[in-house]
């Protein structure tokens, strides 16, 4: 009996160093090489219309998700292979890193802020989008300027940016914010929905998009001042991964400069969001238009 058991605990660790070998090697494999022996590519994305989200049939759409479509059909010529698989993986704003390092995913295809501090853990495609932060509050209570949140409760979702920018803005103008974080923007936003909050601060651009899909989108107003100015949006990629970023880059710089790309900007940003029906009527900013013509990675 003893001796029974003995030898299937020694199965059992064999087989759990083999499977922990196995992920080990897959990690280790540069991507470009594991996707041409896989004939797959792991894209994460999330819960940030109009760059990605779940339609109602489970369909994953968006401005980012289109372009890394595109970047998956150029890596597949370039790979020369018949064909590509895409595997879409949901992330949140504070495990979205952790799963680069991991392997769990090779790309995050959505509208991460491109930073310095964020830039020693991941390396960043070329900009996709620019954006700037402000916050969203109740139109009734009248709330415009970073001065009017003086002493009052703010959202803020985990993992993102916003958290140190509301944090800088309290300290710099002493306004005694109370700072809450949680999990995720939607319950960041309903927040103030359900008067929690005093405001939300987050990505012009996704309150926009969270406003027009709320039940009462005329209950809430967006900041005229800014938490803070434009800046750099793009796709995070796994730090080390040279080759694989070279390629992605090359791929996106190609889309970027095609006629197309105005195409594909206009269908999420200046018609009906598809799958929604909300239009958010946001041209094309001069910066991004520059960025966009001669794309270069920020170092």
């Amino acid at each position: 009996m003893r001796q029974a058991l003995s030898i299937f605990l020694m199965v059992c660790a064999l087989g759990l160093a083999v499977s922990v070998e196995a992920i080990a090697a897959d990690f280790t494999t540069p991507t470009l090489q594991r996707i041409k022996e896989t004939g797959k590519i792991r894209i994460g994305y999330g819960q940030t219309a109009p760059f990605s989200f779940p339609s109602g049939n489970g369909e994953v759409m968006g401005y980012s998700i289109d372009l890394c479509r595109r970047v998956a059909e150029k890596l597949r010529a370039r790979l020369n292979m018949d064909s590509i698989e895409i595997e879409f993986l949901p992330r949140t704003p504070s495990n979205r890193i952790q799963l680069l390092k991991e392997g769990t995913i090779d790309i995050e295809c959505n509208s991460s802020t491109n930073t310095a501090e964020r830039r020693k853990s991941v390396i960043f495609a070329v900009s996709h989008f620019y954006g700037a932060t402000r916050y969203v509050s109740l139109a009734k209570n009248n709330l415009k300027t970073l001065a009017d949140l003086k002493g009052r409760s703010v959202s803020v979702a985990l993992g993102t940016v916003n958290v140190s920018e509301i944090n800088e803005a309290n300290r710099s103008k002493r306004l005694n914010i109370s700072v809450v974080p949680v999990e995720s923007l939607q319950a960041a936003f309903d927040m103030v929905a359900d008067g929690q909050v005093s405001a939300f601060a987050m990505d012009e651009v996704l309150l926009s998009t969270m406003i027009a899909r709320s039940a009462h989108p005329d209950d809430y107003a967006i900041s005229d001042e800014f938490v803070t100015e434009l800046q750099p949006i793009g796709f995070m990629m796994r730090l080390g991964d040279t080759e694989f970023a070279a390629a992605v880059n090359e791929a996106l710089g190609e889309i970027y400069r095609s006629p197309e790309m105005v195409d594909i900007y206009n269908k999420w940003f200046e018609q009906p969001v598809p799958a929604l029906g909300v239009k958010l009527g946001i041209p094309m900013s001069d910066v991004l238009k520059q960025a966009l013509a001669d794309p270069k990675p920020i170092e």
